[in-house]
């Protein structure tokens, strides 16, 4: 019996997607197979390792949405908040919601380069993308990061066609998905002053601003952020303070260290898709200058909507004195086929894009075969962190508290990556009760009761408990929780639990 020939496979599917009449089903189905065979991997290469803190922070904002909170704006939550209607809270369904929108954007980035790219070309821009780790290891780890990618997408997409066309239909289009980009984090101030300067840059601005377009995108943008600019100003603007607090005010020294960290990190992000085009291509120096900074119009104005979000951050930390880091550039890559395949001096031919089709289906499929030692791997000795534990806290927790409480749980304090994970897998989908999320009142919790949770020997977070309860009645148990992994009894952990009922 003859195996089947892999490149054969991979002319296949090239031929689908190559075909108008079948290029979107294909498409759709490659896409959905992909988001199933990371969200497999993640799944199992994951499980000994627990939700990444991002991930149950994102769940906790979600059950106190708010047109804001103290570290991010709050589509992140809102998007969970949704998710989570529909799917349970587990790691499956997490991982899939966090490869949907890696997902996304290659659905976006297949439009936006039927612009600039021919049929072979525009099937190698999705796989080439397909191998930039922030398309799959860091996107399984969903955050304020991870949605933005869909999101910088469809406003550059919308963006280049409103100044291409100035149709008020894509200007209105461009600034709602822009405001939504800032709703996402505030990193995304980047791509709108991007987005500017390629406006300023191109050849027809003069036109483009004399038009309604820019105009419409401004007010379409105005009113999506609405809400969230109301919030900030009655908050005192906390999350900017927060950001400065965390990343600003560093040292010259400090901060040059860290910019080149960004522009080297962010190239090496990228560099398989560089080094493959560059075997196949070869292309001269004339032809690495037409790609970096092309002559034709549609193309320069593709090149300044790419290279000034990338690089303003660099500029902007020098000059303010702030941290940034490679990992904030994963939004920034969709243009990136666009700069490298666009030039007509790139010679394209049918075999370099069965090839990479063929090394992007590889990537996850070896993955997922390596999943279960790569889980084994990364198991750590000695007591397992608190997020390994928390599906089983929580369902020990929720035991205690309904034992003599007929009420939910409706508020979990205590140590944060202890409480975030009970909040995140807890049937009673209870509130955090930690700094950065909305404080419930006194009456409320009066109402409600609370649990707090600590490891115990924990002193630091026991003595904050006894101040959170403030001498209500209450009653304090310890609970041991032990668990297996892959043949493996990991040691236990011990918890000390406060139980402070309702009143009133």
């Amino acid at each position: 019996m003859r195996l089947p020939n892999p490149m054969n496979a991979a002319g296949r599917l090239r031929d689908a997607l190559a075909d108008p009449k079948r290029a979107t089903l294909t498409l759709l189905l490659t896409l959905a197979v992909y988001v199933l065979l990371w969200t497999a991997y993640a799944t199992i290469a994951k499980g000994t390792q627990g939700f990444h803190p991002d991930m149950v922070e994102v769940i906790a904002w979600s059950r106190d949405l708010s047109p804001g909170y103290l570290k991010h704006p709050p589509l992140a939550a809102a998007v969970a908040w949704a998710w989570f209607a529909v799917f349970p809270v587990a790691e499956w369904s997490y991982y899939l919601l966090a490869m949907t929108m890696p997902a996304l954007t290659f659905w976006i980035v297949w439009h936006l380069s039927a612009d600039y790219l021919d049929a072979d070309k525009r099937i190698a821009a999705l796989a080439l993308l397909m191998l930039v780790p922030f398309f799959h290891f860091h996107a399984l780890k969903f955050n304020v990061n991870t949605v933005l990618m869909p999101l910088w997408a469809a406003a550059t997409f919308w963006f280049l066609r409103s100044v291409q066309t100035r149709s008020s239909r894509y200007a209105t289009l461009a600034g709602a998905a822009a405001a939504c980009c800032m709703l996402g984090k505030y990193w995304s101030v980047f791509l709108l002053a991007g987005l500017v300067v390629a406006a300023l840059a191109d050849r027809r601005r003069a036109q483009y601003f004399r038009s309604p377009a820019p105009y419409i995108t401004v007010i379409a943008g105005f009113v999506v952020l609405l809400p969230h600019l109301a919030w900030l100003r009655d908050n005192d603007f906390a999350p900017f303070t927060y950001a400065m607090t965390i990343h600003g005010d560093k040292s010259f020294a400090n901060t040059a260290v860290a910019t080149l960290g960004y522009v080297a990190g962010s190239i090496g992000y990228v560099a398989l898709p560089l080094m493959l085009v560059a075997i196949a291509a070869r292309p001269t120096i004339a032809t690495l200058k037409d790609m970096a900074w092309p002559v034709e119009t549609e193309r320069r104005l593709a090149a300044a909507a790419f290279w000034a979000p990338l690089l303003l951050p660099a500029a902007v930390a020098l000059v303010t004195g702030t941290r940034i880091t490679s990992l904030w550039s994963m939004s920034a890559w969709s243009l990136l086929p666009v700069m490298l395949l666009s030039s007509p001096r790139v010679t394209w031919r049918p075999l370099d894009t069965k090839r990479v089709v063929l090394i992007a289906a590889m990537v996850p499929l070896v993955m997922l075969l390596v999943s279960p030692a790569i889980a084994i791997m990364t198991r750590r000795d000695g007591p397992p962190p608190a997020g390994v534990q928390s599906h089983l806290l929580a369902v020990e927790a929720e035991r205690l508290w309904h034992e003599t409480i007929p009420a939910p749980l409706r508020f979990v304090g205590g140590d944060v990556d202890v409480a975030l994970g009970v909040v995140a897998y807890a049937k009673d989908r209870p509130r955090a009760l930690l700094a950065g999320l909305p404080e419930p009142g006194a009456d409320a919790l009066r109402r409600s009761g609370m649990m707090l949770i600590c490891f115990t020997g924990d002193a630091d977070c026991l003595s904050d408990a006894i101040r959170r309860v403030a001498g209500a009645p209450s009653w304090t148990t310890q609970t041991a929780i032990s668990q297996k992994s892959w043949g493996t009894v990991l040691p236990e952990r011990r918890y000390t639990i406060v139980i402070v009922p309702p009143r009133g």
